[in-house]
């Protein structure tokens, strides 16, 4: 385990439910440092601040959706190999086929399993850092 909390892998979910933020933090805070944002606005702020190694965006939100954001954040050099993960009620393939042009590295439909969510958090980020070694 990193002994420092800069060396524990960051994760940044993005849902204007509070009850979703509160189930992705319960799945994750074991492993993980995890911050919320509630907009789209916000999370941008967040990732230009903080080194996230997962973003994790609901589809459905006010104002500018997670798809916008997901396009947003892939047209940013920085953020290009950044994992998005689409956490969303929206399971129809038209829809998935949406999020991964949109930019979505994986795509998790609601409700989901905490050990499905965290399974799949878990491969990003081993794979992340096995490339950065």
């Amino acid at each position: 385990m990193p002994s420092t909390l800069s060396e524990i892998p960051a994760i940044l979910a993005v849902d204007d439910s509070s009850v979703m933020q509160t189930l992705i933090k319960r799945a994750l805070e074991r492993d993980y440092r995890v911050l919320v944002a509630d907009n789209a606005v916000d999370a941008l702020s967040v990732i230009y601040h903080q080194q996230i190694s997962i973003l994790l965006l609901d589809v459905s939100m006010p104002g500018v959706d997670g798809l916008e954001l997901c396009r947003t954040v892939r047209s940013l050099p920085q953020f290009h190999d950044l994992p998005i993960i689409m956490l969303t009620a929206r399971d129809g393939v038209f829809d998935k086929v949406q999020g991964r042009l949109a930019g979505a590295t994986e795509y998790l439909t609601k409700p989901f399993e905490a050990e499905q969510l965290r399974q799949i958090v878990g491969n990003f980020i081993d794979s992340n850092c096995s490339t950065e070694i």
